[in-house]
């Protein structure tokens, strides 16, 4: 094993020859019988969480192993407790307790300036999935607790690093019945088609965009500081890099989940063809964003009315945006453009809410068309754009570097 090299999943040509060696026993069992190896899917998730967690990354190895360990027998104490109490306290404090390490990873590099030991590739998503579980055994939806599926869920390895982020409930689905052999045919079938795209996407086009046209631009509008045409530019090649190259990485991680028979939810949907921020956010990075919405708005949103913090429900719900994206914008990381990108997007939402009510009430005198449909393309492609801009941290080098 020690001669297997260190690998970010789906960034080298090479990962794919040994994910294609590993997957084939699983495609030709599931093809003529339509059944799992379970012990065989364990030794390849080794495998593969080996490459990409061991060698000289061995430490992050480690606090992949140490945050399992956790969060596997925090949810069971919950689980457990849940069976016989309810009390708040005792769930915010566990759902407090599932995010701890992913807090300190976040904060220790701003408080100390260097990288936190708890870190490791991936562990936002494994917290998302960690906190959903807790949620939903909380809500009643997650009535059994096993801890070997558990573990599968959380190192579900064709998405361990940067989702999609699955729910357990349909993740247990898939692993208690695999599809028939009719059915995966289909699965394989788009499988193998989210791998031609996603080699497309990222490999070629993104790139293009990312290591041929992004460093042209960044140099010339640093150069010629301020704002000036070649931010502009910098600006979309930029956005069409960040959209190719992670649909791209998405895409692998759906085509090797279908080959395995499983059926992770896609992440993108043509979200450059949005006419509004809100449709935007239902067709970009979809996993984070539902799981957001419904682990996170939805829930304040509910607190917020309840308890009758607002007399107006349109003042609530845009209290509930800011929160929302500002703990995105956190999430992401604690650095003010990040921040910026989330207050941006919020203040995007609530326009668009705006805009939505007076449009309702004046239906009769806005016209609606193909062409004021192109039009609010148009300017919703722009406004993402800019918030990419943002995002991307180049106006912090280019005004305060």
């Amino acid at each position: 094993m020690m001669g297997f090299p260190h690998m970010i999943p789906y960034a080298n040509p090479l990962y794919f020859i040994y994910l294609l060696v590993a997957l084939t026993p699983m495609i030709v069992t599931l093809l003529l019988k339509g059944k799992r190896w379970s012990w065989y899917q364990v030794l390849v998730t080794l495998f593969f969480l080996y490459m990409s967690f061991g060698g000289e990354d061995w430490k992050q190895g480690i606090a992949l192993i140490g945050y399992v360990i956790w969060q596997t027998i925090l949810v069971w104490f919950y689980f457990h407790y849940r069976q016989k109490q309810n009390a708040a306290s005792v769930f915010y404090l566990a759902v407090f307790l599932a995010i701890l390490p992913l807090v300190l990873v976040k904060v220790v590099p701003f408080v100390s300036g260097h990288a936190s030991i708890l870190g490791f590739l991936g562990i936002s998503y494994l917290t998302f999935k960690s906190v959903q579980i807790i949620i939903e055994m909380r809500d009643g939806l997650i009535k059994e607790y096993h801890i070997f599926r558990y573990i599968q869920f959380l190192l579900f390895f064709p998405t361990i690093s940067s989702g999609p982020i699955d729910r357990y409930r349909r993740f247990e689905k898939d692993v208690v019945n695999p599809p028939t052999p009719e059915k995966y045919v289909d699965f394989l079938g788009k499988g193998i088609h989210n791998f031609f795209l996603g080699f497309l996407y990222k490999f070629i086009i993104g790139y293009y965009f990312g290591q041929v046209l992004m460093p042209v631009a960044a140099k010339i509008a640093v150069k010629t500081g301020g704002f000036s045409w070649a931010l502009v530019a910098y600006m979309y090649i930029y956005s069409m890099y960040l959209f190719f190259d992670f649909a791209g990485y998405s895409l692998f991680a759906v085509g090797t989940s279908y080959l395995m028979g499983y059926e992770t939810p896609v992440n993108f949907n043509k979200p450059f063809l949005s006419w509004n921020i809100k449709e935007f956010w239902n067709r970009w990075h979809m996993t984070l964003s539902f799981w957001f919405r419904d682990y996170v708005y939805m829930r304040l949103m509910f607190t917020l009315i309840k308890k009758k913090v607002f007399k107006s429900r349109i003042v609530a719900s845009n209290v509930g945006y800011f929160a929302l994206f500002l703990l995105m914008g956190v999430w992401h990381g604690l650095t003010w453009y990040y921040l910026a990108y989330g207050m941006y997007h919020a203040a995007l939402i609530c326009l668009t809410d705006a805009w939505l009510r007076f449009k309702k009430k004046h239906k009769e005198k806005i016209p609606s068309n193909r062409w004021t449909h192109a039009f609010a393309v148009f300017l919703t492609f722009n406004a993402v754009c800019i918030s990419f801009l943002i995002f991307s941290g180049f106006l912090d080098t280019l005004f305060f570097k």
